[in-house]
């Protein structure tokens, strides 16, 4: 998970970057930057009206250029990323979708329920035409959905009672507007009374309508007492202008954020006396200004705070954001993370797209269940405090330079998606390829593994881990409280021949008991230079075997070794040494004692049975290999007390045979430790 929340974040840090490179390619071949402003005289009639258009002004009464003009300057200053944005919203030319009602019950779940949005419906009565005809309703809906104004259709042929219900006996336009200043109100509907039909008139009305639910100042006293009033609200957007009624863009954030940010137009039209504007701060008109308990702060002095709907919405989320803002934010960022294993994952392409599945399903179920404890604690009431400190942080945080250009950052990407998309798979294939490079340099086989060979292996996972018992992951020596379980028994008795081994890590061998064969009597040099040169051959290279896997053992520390205390004395040769086989009498089944080389039996030479771990039975041959134990070899031991060459038990439990060769206990489950019998009189070492 941290792999991947790193390459996230330095995937954002490539895209601040490359944005401020785009920017000086700009500033180089143009001249100008966003932020630069830009005087209206020197643009033409067309750019003018698409300015207002934008920012949702009427002008058609208004068919001089200088009376546009001045009516572009009285809305606000005109920024070159402003031009640059509405001028591409305008050769877009993208179809907008209506919403078609099929009755009353759909009607109301999406304009009467819908508490923070503007809906305009055009009303069909039965037998009639439509008021708006399609070629100019389809020019009011692309108009209107500028504005994150909502548009659709209602045929009363689809329910007729709800129709003659609300009196819609002729054609018409309804319009849905929250009849309050609180989240969640009353919605009141009011129907098109005009004669003219014209998409400027229709606008102009519902532009009206709009704005009637902002508070308005017309006098310095009346701002003053708005200024000083402390209420539930603890910001506040103001607009200082020149204008009748403020432009179509302000009025639907008001409604879009209502219940959490208040908005306040100031006419000063016909102002005389302007001196406590200047004792509050404010200088020139038009002014955007947001008041926060934290202070004041002037709207359009940072970078990509645009006089438009989208850029001043940006803002405002960042600084007033709901719980839904914070959730969509970070779904947003757990599938970018989660979609990152596509790249850091290698091997076959199968194998990516499974694992990739698999983490985005993991990571937006995480995300979901995080979530619903977040959202039971902020419905507590002694947590308003907490939500209260938070959002002062997000305040403080958002009026920074630094957010500003991430703000115009996420703007910039978000209107230009394939160039987001094709960075994010530029940053994506990088990844691939450094990873693959690391895990070459390291052999990894998995890089090279096709589609094939990794179905195979995932099918054999799956049915193993469908159809096999599930294992006891405990590692030996830990004890359990379900060892002695007799279901275990039962289950085994039961279904002797579909035992199936079950999936277990092979980390327990490590634990397993390891120490060296040691016997109590060795025979002297002279005997020992008798030894014909065949067996001498022989026995020389089975002690390089023993030195080697003696010098491996000793390189691993986490191997519990016992080591016999009389390690400086020469080892006992397995062609000299003559060890007497000792009876183990838990075997199921009985051994004959077989002579390795020219071993005789003496009773001199017994095996140390004082090395041996207690709970080991005592047995001088390894029924893996059928091969007697040499003095200086290697030996393991199982939970159940049987031991073997260390070797040959390694192999046997890492072929996926995890239980014992003799009585095939589990040989990674606990056993009650064996108590040896006390040995007789004629058996104690000499």
């Amino acid at each position: 998970m941290w792999l991947r929340l790193f390459f996230l974040l330095l995937y954002f840090l490539v895209l601040f970057v490359l944005a401020r490179v785009f920017e000086a390619v700009v500033w180089y071949e143009t001249g100008f930057l966003a932020t630069q402003l830009v005087d209206p005289v020197t643009l033409s009639f067309k750019k003018l009206k698409t300015i207002l258009e934008g920012r949702g002004l009427g002008y058609s009464g208004l068919p001089d250029k200088k009376d546009v003009r001045e009516l572009v300057e009285k809305s606000g200053d005109l920024m070159e990323g402003e031009l640059y944005s509405a001028l591409k919203e305008e050769e877009a030319s993208e179809s907008v979708s209506s919403t078609n009602f099929s009755g009353e019950m759909h009607f109301y779940e999406l304009v009467e329920d819908t508490k923070d949005g503007i809906w305009l419906v055009q009303v069909i009565a039965n037998d009639r035409s439509p008021l708006v005809g399609k070629v100019h309703w389809e020019k009011m809906v692309k108009k209107v959905s500028r504005f994150g104004i909502r548009t659709g259709t209602f045929n009363c042929s689809s329910d007729p009672r709800y129709c003659k219900r609300r009196g819609w006996v002729r054609s018409t336009l309804i319009m849905s507007v929250p009849q309050t200043s609180t989240s969640k109100g009353k919605v009141m509907l009011k129907e098109y009374s005009g004669r003219r039909i014209e998409v400027e008139h229709i606008f102009k009305w519902i532009t009206a309508h709009a704005a009637s639910r902002i508070k308005t100042v017309y006098n310095s006293e009346h701002l003053k007492e708005e200024w000083n009033k402390s209420d539930q609200y603890r910001v506040k957007i103001y607009l200082f202008a020149n204008l009748d009624q403020p432009p179509a863009f302000f009025s639907a954030l008001s409604v879009k954020f209502t219940g959490r940010v208040e908005f306040i137009f100031v006419n000063v039209e016909n102002w005389d006396n302007k001196s406590y504007m200047a004792e509050i701060g404010i200088y020139k008109t038009p002014s955007y200004v947001l008041r926060t308990p934290e202070g004041i702060y002037r709207y359009g002095n940072n970078t990509g705070e645009f006089i438009s709907l989208r850029a001043m919405d940006t803002f405002l989320r960042s600084l007033q954001p709901e719980v839904n803002d914070l959730f969509v934010l970070s779904l947003v960022l757990v599938n970018l993370m989660a979609w990152m294993d596509l790249f850091i994952t290698q091997g076959a392409t199968i194998k990516r797209f499974v694992v990739l599945i698999s983490t985005l399903g993991t990571y937006n179920s995480l995300l979901i269940i995080s979530w619903l404890p977040v959202l039971g604690f902020l419905q507590l009431p002694y947590l308003d405090s907490f939500y209260e400190y938070s959002l002062k942080l997000f305040r403080y945080s958002n009026t920074t330079t630094l957010a500003s250009w991430v703000r115009a950052d996420w703007m910039f990407y978000s209107s230009h998606p394939a160039l987001f998309l094709s960075t994010y798979l530029g940053h994506g294939l990088l990844i691939d390829y450094f990873e693959k490079k690391r895990r070459r340099n390291n052999n990894n086989d998995e890089v090279n593994a096709n589609n094939l060979e990794w179905l195979s292996s995932l099918w054999d996972w799956y049915t193993s881990y469908l159809f096999h018992p599930i294992a006891s992951f405990q590692q030996f020596p830990f004890e359990s409280d379900w060892d002695e379980d007799p279901d275990l028994f039962l289950e085994r008795l039961a279904f002797p021949d579909l035992w199936l081994h079950p999936l277990i890590p092979t980390d327990y061998i490590k634990n397993l008991p390891m120490w060296k064969f040691r016997c109590l009597g060795i025979h002297s040099e002279e005997e020992m230079l008798e030894a014909s040169p065949e067996s001498e051959s022989d026995s020389e290279s089975e002690s390089k075997e023993v030195f080697s896997s003696e010098k491996e053992v000793s390189e691993d520390d986490e191997l519990s070794t016992v080591h016999n205390p009389s390690e400086g004395k020469p080892r006992c040769n397995a062609d000299n040494c003559s060890c007497a086989k000792k009876y183990c009498p838990n075997e199921p089944y009985e051994r004959k004692a077989r002579s390795y080389g020219s071993c005789s039996s003496t009773e001199n030479m017994e095996p140390d049975w004082s090395a041996w771990p207690s709970n080991m039975l005592h047995c001088t041959e390894c029924v893996v290999c059928l091969e007697n134990f040499e003095n200086g070899c290697l030996l393991m031991g199982l939970p159940c007390g049987h031991v073997f060459h260390q070797n040959c038990i390694v192999m046997w439990l890492a072929g996926g045979r995890h239980c014992c060769p003799v009585c095939r206990w589990a040989s990674y489950k606990k056993k009650q430790p064996y108590t040896h019998q006390q040995p007789l009189s004629n058996e104690i070492p000499s």
